[in-house]
């Protein structure tokens, strides 16, 4: 999968202290989530704080677990793999999160070589990732959806809800639909798909997000994979629109040259 490198102005600008204003937000009924609100501003403590644009170093098509092992595809897991590898590689636009921009879907859309940024409120978690315009909303201490809104109401980045552990946030992710990838090779996955996030930020100030997948259709076993980022005080999120030049990441490692073709 290559990745098209141009850049172009930036039209977009979100601050990282998000400000609410004429919105009814709803109270915390846990203690985990730590901060205070100053008026219409919701400042989260220095422990819980991951606000902020972050943008990884490298890219790889490939998910690559935590323990060096491939997929623990079962065998409809490998043929469909297969299938869709083969597709990609006759027609790379065959894609449609690269055709028609199309969210990417989680776990793949954490190994994007664009920025995101992370906005915290009271109640909630947002994640706007630059690729594809895709937003994930995390609703903090809440219960996941029931099985059948889960099941009547699937999302190409599922339903998300969140709590806090100490300076960890676990997010736990269901109810996805099956048109995304766990990669970019086309690994397969059901609408059975759940995953579990741990994101923290380190003491080197990167933000370290390890995700663990189960898909009982696809795999015979849990996988888990990590991501890390940096922090960019100074990057905005830009507009992106599929067949449009946007900002260089060639400077991330592992994406083709700049004038590469999606």
């Amino acid at each position: 999968m290559h990745w098209n490198t141009a850049s172009r102005v930036t039209t977009i600008i979100v601050g990282t202290v998000f400000i609410v204003l004429g919105l009814n937000v709803p109270t915390q009924t846990k203690a985990q989530t730590q901060g205070q609100i100053n008026g219409p501003i919701f400042i989260p403590s220095e422990e819980q704080n991951i606000s902020g644009v972050w943008w990884t170093r490298s890219y790889s098509p490939e998910i690559e677990l935590i323990d060096g092992t491939d997929l623990p595809l079962n065998e409809e897991g490998r043929a469909r793999h297969a299938e869709n590898r083969a597709t990609l590689e006759a027609d790379p636009l065959s894609d449609e999160a690269r055709k028609f921009c199309t969210p990417d879907g989680v776990p793949r859309i954490l190994a994007a070589p664009y920025p995101f940024e992370i906005l915290q409120t009271p109640g909630f978690v947002t994640i706007i990732y630059e690729l594809n315009r895709v937003v994930r909303r995390i609703s903090l201490d809440t219960p996941m959806p029931d099985d059948n809104t889960l099941l009547y109401f699937p999302y190409y980045s599922g339903h998300s809800v969140g709590h806090w552990e100490g300076d960890t946030l676990i997010v736990e992710t269901a109810g996805y639909n099956d048109k995304t990838f766990i990669d970019a090779t086309g690994a397969p996955h059901s609408n059975q798909l759940r995953t579990v996030e741990r994101m923290r930020k380190l003491d080197d100030g990167r933000l370290e997000v390890e995700i663990t997948s189960t898909d009982p259709e696809n795999f015979t076993a849990a996988f888990t994979a990590t991501y890390f980022f940096d922090f960019h005080e100074n990057v905005r999120i830009e507009d992106y629109t599929c067949g449009k030049p946007h900002r260089d990441i060639s400077h991330i490692i592992g994406v083709s040259p700049p004038g590469a073709q999606p």
